[in-house]
């Protein structure tokens, strides 16, 4: 069956919690071979982490090339005993298809891949062009050997992108609300403030380092980074653990350490930011705190597609079947087009996201059906 819900239901049944791929890549695979598809299945790997299995097919040799991306692995399912219909089932149930996975993103693929399929069926097989998908096994975890080493592969064979469409479920309420046209990177780093450890009683001997802390991160948080920019909101820096690794209740630590993550907009770079955030620390400890941060590596720059005929022909699909006109957004987390956005322009529209993670992780079987149409649209006015 090439239909969106019966690929949505066989991708949801591999349970392919990262790094498993489960036979998730597999499904794909025998679908886009049938329909001409010249199919790459590669495994990457790097030190510490998991070997990812990742697929790339591709029809077509000529410009315009479009590339359909997205992830099939998921995050675990929690406790499974607590799921209305099996974790991994892909049963539905009152119009809804159940299982971890059917929003994001699975079912994002599946309406990629039956609208193309429809599409190929309608059109004597080969697109005016090229159409390519690029499906990848690490997104929900460490993000190193998936969607940034496929694109790399794909660049060293020569493969060149026009546009993207990335299947994350995007839309917050109702399917055709909302366009995700760019993300605001991700940085996050640790304060450290040294004192000196010493007994209580004898705190001349010592120097505490708790108050200096408590200082520099309300000195840190309160003033702003920046007050937003046309396509982003404003950048913030959040504190989210405190620790001093102290189990004495006698003795002052001698040392403190706040960990702290920064979503920020194209007002910056990681570079001008760490600057930034490094002067401003500077500025508050003064001559008598020593106080350092420890920046950890980032992957997650900011990017934006601004608007153009590529977002007008996605907005014209969507409200053709929706009714809808999406708002262009920038909000939410990251994702892999982070990746991609060096490569290509590239927009996220998927499915209703909001109980992606959760128990009982569901879709409308209509929205996956308005997708697929959503997704039909795209590729009639892209090659029209």
């Amino acid at each position: 069956m090439t239909d969106a819900i019966s690929i949505t239901r066989d991708l949801v049944r591999c349970p392919s919690v990262t790094p498993a791929d489960a036979g998730a890549l597999g499904v794909l695979e025998n679908l886009l071979k049938a329909a001409g598809f010249d199919v790459h299945r590669m495994t990457f790997s790097e030190a510490g982490t998991a070997d990812i299995d990742n697929l790339y097919a591709r029809i077509g040799s000529e410009a315009p090339h479009i590339t359909f991306a997205g992830h099939t692995d998921v995050v675990p399912p929690g406790d499974e005993s607590a799921w209305t219909l099996g974790a991994f089932s892909g049963e539905v149930k009152d119009g809804f298809l159940y299982g971890r996975g059917a929003v994001d993103m699975k079912g994002g693929i599946a309406c990629s891949v039956a609208a193309v399929l429809q599409y190929l069926k309608d059109n004597g097989g080969k697109p005016k062009g090229s159409i390519s998908f690029l499906i990848t096994g690490d997104e929900e975890d460490v993000s190193v050997n998936g969607t940034v080493k496929l694109l790399k592969w794909c660049a060293e064979r020569g493969e060149k992108f026009d546009h993207c469409v990335l299947g994350e479920p995007s839309n917050v309420e109702v399917l055709g609300d909302m366009i995700k046209v760019g993300r605001r990177g991700s940085q996050s780093g640790t304060l450290v403030v040294d004192g000196v450890q010493g007994h209580v009683a004898y705190p001349h001997r010592a120097s505490n380092p708790v108050p200096d802390i408590s200082r520099l991160i309300v000195a840190l948080s309160d003033q702003p980074l920046d007050h937003g920019s046309a396509q982003f909101q404003a950048s913030n820096l959040e504190f989210t653990t405190v620790d001093v690794g102290n189990t004495a209740g006698n003795v002052i630590p001698g040392q403190a350490r706040a960990k702290f993550n920064i979503r920020f907009n194209d007002n910056h770079t990681q570079e001008t930011l760490r600057r930034l955030v490094d002067a401003r620390l500077e500025t508050a400890c003064g001559n008598r705190i020593r106080a350092h941060i420890e920046w950890l590596p980032s992957n997650s720059n900011v990017f934006v597609t601004k608007p153009g005929p590529f977002t007008d022909l996605a907005v014209s699909a969507i409200e053709e079947v929706t009714g809808r006109k999406p708002e262009l957004s920038t909000s939410g987390g990251t994702s892999d087009a982070r990746f991609i956005s060096s490569y290509c322009p590239v927009i996220e529209f998927g499915l209703v996201g909001q109980t992606m993670h959760q128990i009982d992780e569901r879709t409308p079987v209509s929205d996956l059906e308005k997708l697929t149409k959503v997704y039909r649209g795209v590729l009639d006015r892209y090659f029209g």
